[in-house]
């Protein structure tokens, strides 16, 4: 059976590129040519059964003796990564798989093929494996009236020698395929991507109040370090429980799990305290205050997917024409088989009000048009994936999920025209592949400043996340605590991740020295370009448990490349006691190398004529090399600690002087504020445009003449020894002011 030259199945063998990924391939598979982009690449793994049914398994054969990783949701909302070998290794609820085979001859290149569960009408796909060490596919549609006997386009199968490429490719097929989502760069990302911001979880949860607001960014602004953007978290809605005695409920952090949401208007906490017209709502005021006040731009507020944790409530005054019944979720075999929830323990003993979802698309514009005339200018949209558990009666869990998904996205299009919306607990392909609009995405279980084991699992789970979430949305790695032993780890890995950089700090509990590391003076912050991504070398080995590895992430600025290494061993989910624990209270130093083509497409940004070497600047230790084409520099980490390595591609300026900005040399992403590198005048003279301000740093073979910031000339330091060039930017008058930098030679 040969779909396509690179993909067949031949005597029982799935054959990818010559290389033999599936053995003992059952009759009962089908391959389908894919479509769009790769078309000659791609294809879909189909079967079928003997019986029309709700919930399928088929084995589609055996997988052994090669490297993967893989994406699997640990629990209902979340995915984790896990590394192996075989068949077995797989586990429920496995929605991405990278394999890599290996050289059968020592000239062959290594193939990496990625394997993409998809949705099929109703029905939704994920893989497992079994102690046979077979690969299946378990197909459900979460609805027992909704059956079928088969499945031509389950997973979608692409293959090549560069493992981004073939990702990118992968999803770019399925989405030309499925026609129900857009990959990342279609989207329009919303503007708080490159400013600084504060969330009021982790400093109040569910006690947040007006007051406690405007303490919080006053704290902030006053210490030097502007949040220009503002997430008001759970505790802000009207909710009632209408089962204050039953023993069974389940609360933490203050959230009651069977709370429904009773009105679409703020709560008593977010109106007091006002004494002028009294007509006007307290959300206006504390969202004006916030923006005419402290200078906030942007201001976000929370909300479940069902409108509150227990859904909305059914017959509630003023909200009946939604329509609401109670419903009591259903989970499915693959996420029981994983990690309990004691959201669902709640729910399945009081229900959750769910919006039928024919006005589901009222309730988010009328919930929303209010916030809008507010100032309110998006929402963080939270707890999604309980929609997939509540299908039966709505033609299933991909059905109802799509009906609520298009139904927020044309709310959010309607009232929040800067595409205002961090998606959360959403990570199940139901949704992921519906989401046409929604560019950011949040990427990993929560950020839990008091639970040890959470901390490195946070920074490798996000990472490894990131390779399928960040094709489709902007992955977001969620607040932390400034003042806190790990504050710097974590500030590390948000500078290398490319994404939203925000705390949940208590007012007055801040450290000033580390977010201004971060953030400018005007509550910028210098954003790398991309997601950022474990390296090549990193893919199918596991930082979090092997006790031998060291984490690195790379990105790319505009004019170099970013590779922050991270020690994460220690922690992990554990599939035998289903949660997440410290496996190793006290992991060894280790050490690993770094070299400029951990950056993939770094020569792209080098151009044609780089010859492979560059220069390195480590941000912690403050030492800048020449880094030979080839070449590797080592790196020595404890538990916790980090290194930021900027590679900047050196470049022959004129006969034997060497020149490569660096960038801001005391902030986190230091190459980030460098915008633009020209030579002119035959080598003679170096034109920069960077933004921000403080030391500027590059490198250069030869001693400058003169250097202008602006129009003044200034004084600049230059160390023989090591080529580093330096010099200080003044502080800008404008917004995401770009300063036009000259060094003559």
């Amino acid at each position: 059976m040969t779909v396509t030259p690179n993909i067949s199945v031949n005597d029982g063998n799935l054959v990818v590129h010559g290389k033999t990924i599936l053995t003992g391939v059952p009759d009962n598979v089908v391959l389908a040519p894919g479509s769009g982009v790769g078309l000659v690449e791609g294809a879909f793994i189909g079967a079928s059964a003997s019986r029309s049914k709700s919930l399928h398994v088929f084995p589609i054969g055996v997988l052994e003796d090669v490297r993967f990783m893989c994406l699997f949701r640990f629990k209902l909302w979340w995915m984790t990564q896990r590394m192996g070998t075989c068949g077995k290794d797989i586990p429920l609820e496995t929605q991405f798989m990278l394999i890599e085979s290996k050289n059968e001859t020592e000239d062959a290149s290594i193939i990496y093929t990625v394997l993409l569960p998809v949705l099929e009408g109703p029905f939704r796909a994920v893989l497992q494996g079994n102690d046979k060490n077979e690969l299946e596919i378990c197909l459900e549609s979460g609805d027992n009236a909704v059956e079928t006997d088969q499945g031509l386009n389950l997973v979608y199968v692409h293959a090549g020698t560069n493992p981004f490429e073939v990702i990118n490719q992968a999803v770019k097929a399925v989405e030309k395929h499925m026609q129900t989502f857009n990959h990342r760069e279609k989207k329009k990302l919303p503007a708080i991507l490159d400013w600084f911001g504060w969330c009021t979880w982790d400093a109040f949860y569910t006690d947040v109040t007006a007051e406690g607001v405007d303490e919080g960014l006053k704290s902030l602004s006053e210490g030097g370090a502007p949040p220009r953007f503002l997430i008001i978290d759970d505790g802000w809605q009207q909710i009632g429980n209408e089962v204050k005695e039953d023993p069974n409920c389940v609360v933490q952090e203050g959230a009651q799990f069977a709370n429904r949401l009773t009105g679409i208007k703020e709560n008593a906490k977010f109106q007091k305290n006002r004494e002028t017209d009294e007509e006007e709502s307290g959300l206006k005021h504390v969202v004006r205050d916030a923006k005419q006040q402290h200078n906030v731009k942007y201001v976000y507020v929370w909300h479940a997917l069902a409108g509150y944790w227990g859904g909305v409530q059914p017959a509630g005054p003023g909200m009946e024409h939604y329509d609401t019944a109670l419903a009591y979720p259903v989970q499915s075999p693959g996420v029981m088989g994983n990690q309990p929830d004691i959201v669902m323990d709640s729910l399945a003993v009081h229900g959750l009000g769910l919006v039928h979802p024919k006005k589901v698309f009222n309730f988010y514009n009328e919930l929303h048009a209010y916030l809008a005339s507010c100032g309110v200018d998006g929402v963080k949209v939270d707890v999604q994936n309980i929609i997939e558990t509540l299908g039966a009666g709505h033609g299933g869990r991909v059905s109802l999920t799509r009906s609520y998904h298009q139904a927020l996205e044309a709310s959010i299009s309607r009232n929040f025209p800067d595409n205002g919306c961090i998606a959360c607990m959403c990570h199940n392909t139901d949704g992921i592949y519906s989401a046409k609009q929604t560019a950011v995405v949040r990427a990993s279980d929560d950020y839990y400043p008091r639970d040890p084991a959470s901390h490195t699992i946070h920074i490798s789970s996000v990472a490894y996340n990131t390779i399928f979430l960040g094709e489709i949305m902007q992955p977001d790695w969620d607040m932390f605590h400034s003042l806190h032993p790990t504050a710097e780890y974590h500030a590390a890995a948000r500078a290398v991740g490319g994404c939203a950089i925000y705390v949940s700090d208590k007012p007055g509990q801040h450290n000033f020295d580390l977010l201004k590391k971060l953030v400018l003076p005007d509550g910028s912050v210098l954003r790398a370009q991309l997601p950022g991504r474990p390296t090549l070398d990193c893919l199918f080995v596991d930082p979090a448990r092997d006790g031998i590895s060291l984490l690195k992430i790379w990105n790319t600025n505009k004019c170099a490349g970013i590779v922050g290494v991270f020690n994460c061993q220690g922690a992990g989910w554990c599939k035998i006691e289903k949660k997440t624990r410290i496996h190793d209270a006290s992991p060894g130093t280790l050490t690993s190398s770094v070299q400029a083509t951990d950056v993939d497409g770094i020569s792209e940004i080098a151009g044609s004529e780089w010859n492979g070497e560059a220069v390195v600047y480590a941000y912690k230790s403050g030492e800048i090399l020449r880094l030979p084409n080839g070449a590797s520099l080592p790196v020595t980490l404890k538990v916790l600690e980090y290194e930021l390595f900027h590679i900047c591609p050196l470049k022959k300026i004129a006969e034997e002087i060497f020149f490569a900005p660096i960038g801001l040399i005391d902030m986190f992403n230091s190459s980030g504020a460098v915008e633009q590198f020209e030579v002119e005048e035959e080598g003679t003279r170096v034109t920069l445009k960077v933004r921000g301000c403080g030391r500027f740093g590059a490198y250069s073979s030869r001693q400058p003449l003169k250097c202008l910031a602006g129009d003044a000339e200034t004084e600049f330091d230059y160390d023989v020894a090591n080529g580093l060039l330096t010099f200080s930017i003044p502080v800008p008058k404008e917004e995401m002011h770009r300063w036009s930098i000259e060094i003559h030679l």
